[in-house]
């Protein structure tokens, strides 16, 4: 096989920035590093790109044997390829984000990573550049998210609105309106109201939602504008 002469060789993986809900709080989630360098340490869950892979189907790769589930949202990120980003030798590595309902997931996250879930906004310090590349996935889901049902993808089957809330809240860092975060919500057209109510987190009880699948991926690529303004201070 012929080869380009003079070029040296290095190393090109992948890593996973994972965020999930469980309904109240928006996470990462990250693994317990099993192997020196920095052995015993919070790390995103990454891997080599295989010979005969491309970057797209080793993160999908990564995402199975963590999650043990396939068709898991996902989009590249970007790609980080600082000299010395990596102490052992020169690594290229290309960033993915995913987003994951825990609920759904939290029985087949693999035990063997020692996995654990730290809200957004409570990162522990990572290994490498990962505190970098979850700062830029954040960004960037803010950004996503502020024109595209994104979020969507980390809900579970039936909701609540507070939970929605929550979950923008948490991703903005910021409070919404109540009024104005649900009306700007139910003008999408995108939820379906239900008969059942939870009424595990208040004696009133709150309606659960559903998403319109059809209008749901119908819309997926339009700009339907979701953020609505922040309260305003002393409101």
């Amino acid at each position: 096989m012929r080869r380009y002469s003079l070029q040296k060789r290095f190393l090109l993986a992948v890593d996973c920035i994972i965020f999930g809900y469980d309904g109240q709080d928006l996470k990462l989630l990250v693994i317990q590093r099993s192997f020196e360098p920095f052995k015993g340490q919070w790390s995103l869950l990454g891997g080599f790109i295989g010979e005969h892979e491309s970057s797209e189907g080793a993160a999908a790769r990564v995402l199975k044997e963590l999650t043990g589930m396939d068709g898991v949202y996902m989009e590249q990120l970007s790609t980080f390829t600082e000299q010395e980003r990596d102490t052992v030798e020169r690594t290229i590595s290309i960033a993915y984000f995913a987003l994951i309902d825990i609920q759904k997931y939290k029985q087949q996250i693999s035990e063997d990573y020692n996995p654990a879930w730290f809200p957004i906004n409570d990162v522990p310090d990572l290994i490498f550049d990962h505190n970098k590349m979850v700062e830029l996935a954040k960004e960037k889901l803010r950004y996503k998210a502020a024109l595209h049902p994104l979020l969507f993808e980390l809900l579970p089957a039936k909701f609540t609105m507070p939970q929605l809330q929550s979950l923008y809240q948490a991703v903005y860092n910021t409070e919404f309106d109540k009024g104005n975060f649900n009306r700007k919500m139910l003008s999408t057209k995108l939820l379906v109201k239900l008969k059942d109510k939870d009424k595990l987190n208040s004696k009133k009880g709150a309606f659960y939602f559903k998403v319109d699948t059809k209008k749901y991926s119908a819309s997926f690529n339009s700009f339907l504008n979701f953020v609505p303004g922040p309260v305003p201070k002393g409101g």
